[in-house]
């Protein structure tokens, strides 16, 4: 019923001039509905997309402020990188630098997938299409440490960075995602992991993290950013219902726990935790409870200086700001990545959880092609999005990055695999499909067709 009443509540000012309820939207680029507020709340811009109705701290009503910002933005860029503003590196203190830590630094190209990049593009015999497949290689994604064997790969990509900062004069970011808990991806089979609560599960996943730890401490002038552990809380706010989620709560609090409070002594690691995406945690029946566990989580954990904020929509498909809403995702009004961010953030801040987020459009060029919102694995018709920067015209969004790498499999159409699950054999889903993070040539391949902005 509530689903029904905020489904109405967001269509409604499209055609009649009513006031917008307290946080909801109320002005931004494209937006047709209130722009006015009931009493007791003001309309204060938020970002070029995005204007809120906000309570008064004063208690009084009705007035509205500017919608659109004293100058205007142009939004999100599509750069190949963030710029730099700075000359050389420098070691980390155990004060996290002011501002958005992408500024002032390259971000490192992982050898490893431009190499998945090359064999794919060899395979490929368009000329023009080829073209375009070797460039991705030269866009920055972010690098999955989703099994302890790969970890001592991370020392050899930092030491290359901290050469190319130290020969170039521009200090380099190296992107990673910490992903290998125990009896991970509690509520679906593609990506379960290596490691099991039952067989020792946390203590093994302590183990990864310090070889983490031992990896990265060499290399203080190389700034490395990293998501935390993707789609691991997201499941403790909506699939506690799932036993093996309910059975995993409390060893996944204290692996990420321990992830964090280990990376944030090192000083030069800069951590956003995943917070699913619009389409999961973006609901508003859902926005509360995963704020009040992000800020317990974060509490409990002593505050760590270096967790900068969240990262949505990740390895997804959502756009950051749409057009205009896809039919699936009919019922939310925080239908793309930009509105569940702007609903999140006054909740996080409101109890001291740093309200800064990193957006993945890597696979989110091509809109209205899912059947079901929930649907998300390798789906048909997805294309390359906007490319990786920190010129995204919103203040609370740090970067725009390419998480997923495109390319890399989401998991197996095989229904005999032991990790097949039933979303990669809809009928939406690429298929035949290989193993979870394997390569998937015909699937890249329609990315760089698809590309938007084109390749």
């Amino acid at each position: 019923m509530l689903s029904a009443v905020l489904a109405l509540a967001a269509i409604l000012p499209a055609f009649v001039n009513a006031q917008g309820a307290v946080w909801s939207q109320c002005g931004g680029t494209g937006w047709t509905g209130a722009t006015t507020c009931v009493s007791g709340a003001t309309c204060t811009f938020s970002n070029p997309f995005y204007s809120q109705c906000l309570p008064n701290s004063n208690g009084g009503g009705g007035t509205t402020t500017p919608t659109n910002p004293p100058t205007t933005s142009s939004g999100p860029t599509t750069s190949t990188g963030p710029t730099s503003v700075s000359s050389a590196p420098s070691g980390p203190s155990q004060t996290p630098a002011a501002g958005n830590p992408y500024a002032g630094h390259n971000i490192w190209l992982t050898p490893f997938y431009a190499a998945e990049v090359a064999a794919a593009a060899a395979n490929i015999s368009d000329a023009t299409t080829k073209a375009k497949a070797l460039s991705v290689a030269k866009i920055p994604t972010f690098t999955w440490f989703d099994t302890i064997a790969k970890v001592p790969d991370l020392g050899t990509y930092l030491a290359n960075a901290s050469a190319l900062g130290k020969s170039s004069g521009t200090p380099q970011i190296v992107q990673i995602i910490v992903y290998d808990l125990p009896d991970r991806d509690c509520a679906a089979a593609a990506s379960n992991g290596e490691f099991s609560i039952a067989n020792g599960g946390q203590a093994n996943y302590f183990n990864y993290i310090d070889q983490l730890v031992a990896q990265i401490k060499p290399f203080p002038d190389v700034r490395v950013v990293a998501i935390i552990e993707p789609d691991s809380l997201a499941n403790l706010v909506t699939n506690l219902s799932v036993q093996k989620c309910s059975n995993a709560q409390t060893t996944y609090l204290a692996c990420v726990t321990y992830a964090i409070q280990q990376l944030n002594k090192l000083g030069n690691v800069y951590m956003y935790l995943d917070a699913g995406h619009a389409g999961w945690l973006g609901w508003p029946a859902n926005l509360q409870p995963a704020a009040t566990l992000f800020n317990s989580l974060f509490k409990n954990a002593g505050s760590p200086s270096f967790v900068r904020g969240l990262a949505t929509n990740v390895a997804n498909y959502n756009a950051l700001s749409a057009a205009t809403p896809d039919p699936i995702t009919q019922g939310n009004s925080n239908y793309d990545e930009i509105h569940y961010i702007n609903a999140l953030t006054p909740l996080l801040s409101s109890s001291g959880f740093p309200p800064h987020f990193i957006v993945d459009q890597g696979r989110s060029g091509v809109q209205n092609i899912r059947q079901q919102w929930g649907d998300w694995c390798n789906v048909k018709g997805a294309g390359f999005g906007t490319r990786p920067t920190s010129n995204t015209g919103v203040t609370a969004i740090d970067a725009i990055v390419w998480a997923k790498p495109g390319g890399e499999c989401d998991g197996t159409s095989n229904t005999s695999s032991a990790r097949f699950d039933f979303h990669c054999g809809l009928s939406d889903a690429d298929q035949p499909a290989p193993e979870a993070g394997t390569w998937f040539q015909e699937y890249f391949t329609t990315l760089v067709t698809k590309a938007n902005p084109a390749l």
